[in-house]
């Protein structure tokens, strides 16, 4: 099988100039003070993914209903965690740090949501007449046998989402340190510089 793709992965990361660090490092620092200072436990990126966990109920659905319902939570985290793969196949260290980034933060949405199993208190989206809502992970807690633990495994998520995001800051900043500049041109490829007379 040719794997010759792959290759793609040993290529060294684009650099992240200075500047451009201290701007994402900025956005990500006042994204993570919202998230701390929320009160609801939503975040306005989570209206970027409801619609994309919606879809994954629709497309996971023609699988069965069972899949169906995983199917938004599996939605939610597909979508970011490909874009994360195919920036670090681009070698994109700031896109790859973004999306994976985004990824971990839809675990502090997920933890909401799962918290809520047993109360039921959210108000519940979903695609069509509404009549038939389900509470997500009432349904997958109770089909495992775990309802009664729904907010410790929401707290264990909730962890892995601020581990994760800080982690990709982390990664961001390794990656900005020990990125190399762009290897200049040796002076006998360089163009001279034009003379104005």
């Amino acid at each position: 099988m040719d794997l010759e793709f792959l290759g793609a992965f040993k290529e060294d990361w684009k650099p992240v100039s200075k500047p451009a660090l201290i701007a994402w490092l900025v956005f990500f620092g006042l994204f993570l003070l919202h998230a701390l200072t929320s009160k609801s436990g939503f975040l306005i990126i989570d209206y970027v993914f409801l619609p994309i966990h919606e879809s994954g109920h629709l497309l996971f659905g023609y699988f069965g209903s069972m899949i169906g319902t995983w199917g938004g939570t599996l939605m939610q985290l597909l979508v970011p965690f490909a874009l994360t793969v195919y920036f670090a196949y681009e070698r994109h260290t700031a896109g790859t740090a973004f999306c994976a980034f985004f990824f971990f933060e839809n675990f502090l949405n997920i933890s909401v949501y799962m918290a809520d199993a047993r109360r039921q208190e959210l108000q519940l989206v979903t695609v069509g007449s509404g009549e038939d809502v389900m509470h997500d992970w009432f349904v997958i807690f109770s089909s495992l046998g775990v309802l009664e633990r729904d907010t410790t495994i929401a707290a264990i998520v909730r962890v892995v989402g601020w581990v994760g995001m800080l982690a990709a800051v982390g990664w961001l900043i390794y990656r900005a340190r020990s990125s190399k500049p762009p290897t200049p041109l040796p002076p006998w490829l360089r163009r001279p510089a034009q003379r104005h007379t």
